[in-house]
């Protein structure tokens, strides 16, 4: 197993409260929920560096956590890495690499585990639906007390709607004013249609007033997704 470290980040405070209480509301969901599928409408709307900082808060609570970095088309994940980035999931999927081989320990988060994208295949949906990858997710479901699973945005590619036939469950990130109401509304139908429920919806780098002033740029909102409407819950 490859030892990796990512990059030092300083968080503000606010964001940092913010994700503690997004990880609360994942745990208030219902222990059932152990494999978490993030995902979005398009690229660029912050799902990838939020199942970082997730997975991240989980780990700090002692929980055994696996980050599997799926958008095999346009990874992210592998960016916060410092030094060789190691093989990724695509290789062990195609038969280039032992699972050992990918999989990598976190060392300065502890606790966290994680296996990065890997080059970019030219069959992800073929990988990704393979009886490797059926075989590996049970593997994860019995050596990790929670796994988050970084997918590609639902409305461009079919690579999500494989991915949630392995989770339990799936967070809807959207960023503040960048996509219509109704993209979002059929990225939502599109989870629906793939059966799995959303236990969450993200609101990212929205601004909001308080005291008199404003915040910008880390913000987010959780809300609860239930019987096709969303309750956004502003912090």
């Amino acid at each position: 197993m490859q030892v990796v470290k990512f990059k030092k980040q300083e968080l503000p405070q606010a964001f940092t409260e913010e994700i503690k209480q997004i990880r609360t509301n994942i745990e208030y969901s219902g222990s059932k929920n152990k494999v978490i599928m993030l995902t979005s409408s398009i690229a660029n709307e912050g799902k990838s560096s939020l199942t970082f900082q997730i997975s991240s808060s989980f780990a700090e609570l002692g929980k055994r956590v696996l980050l599997i970095d799926a958008d095999l088309r346009k990874s992210e994940v592998h960016t916060k890495i410092e030094g060789p980035k190691p093989k990724g999931l695509s290789y062990f999927l195609s038969g280039q690499s032992e699972l050992e081989n990918v999989l990598c320990k976190v060392e300065n988060v502890p606790n966290l585990y994680i296996i990065t994208s890997g080059r970019v295949p030219p069959n992800p949906a073929e990988l990704l639906s393979s009886p490797t990858m059926v075989n590996f997710m049970e593997w994860a479901r019995k050596n990790f007390d929670y796994i988050f699973i970084d997918c590609p945005p639902i409305t461009l590619v079919t690579d999500a709607s494989i991915l949630a036939t392995y989770a339990d469950a799936s967070i809807f990130v959207v960023k503040s004013a960048s996509i219509s109401r109704k993209l979002a509304q059929d990225a939502i139908k599109l989870l629906e249609k793939a059966g799995i429920p959303i236990i969450g919806v993200v609101l990212n780098q929205h601004s909001v007033k308080r005291s008199g002033y404003k915040k910008y740029g880390y913000g987010y909102g959780y809300g609860y997704y239930e019987q096709g409407k969303s309750s956004m819950s502003k912090k």
